[in-house]
């Protein structure tokens, strides 16, 4: 299955351009403490995983993975100390989970081709 693309671009990249716009505002006057800033990429990265899912339509494993981005950022702008390292790791076995069980909920569009005659 292809990633959805949103104004011809990858929801990750979207999200990269929302935290970028938070840095650059709070850089140049946006008086936002480090808690509110987490909090916008938060809303946007669970945003984004709901228009994924509306987007897919059999899209609850992407919206799993969103609220668990969302959460991530959260904590870590509440104080969370992880490296990008063990973050990585933690989106990475949550991506693996949801992906093991969507693949047993999710059907094909198109019936499976009928096995070839053996010889």
């Amino acid at each position: 299955m292809r990633t959805p693309l949103f104004l011809g671009r990858e929801p990750a990249a979207w999200l990269s351009l929302v935290a970028i716009l938070v840095k650059l505002a709070a850089a140049f006057g946006w008086q936002a403490s480090p808690e509110v800033q987490a909090a916008v990429n938060a809303i946007a990265a669970a945003a984004m995983g709901i228009l994924i899912a509306l987007a897919v339509h059999d899209g609850l494993g992407v919206a799993i993975v969103g609220l668990a981005q969302s959460a991530l950022a959260l904590s870590i702008g509440y104080g969370l100390d992880w490296s990008t390292e063990k973050q990585a790791v933690v989106m990475t076995a949550v991506t693996i989970a949801v992906g093991m069980w969507d693949r047993t909920q999710v059907t094909a569009r198109v019936p499976a081709k009928s096995p070839l005659p053996t010889v």
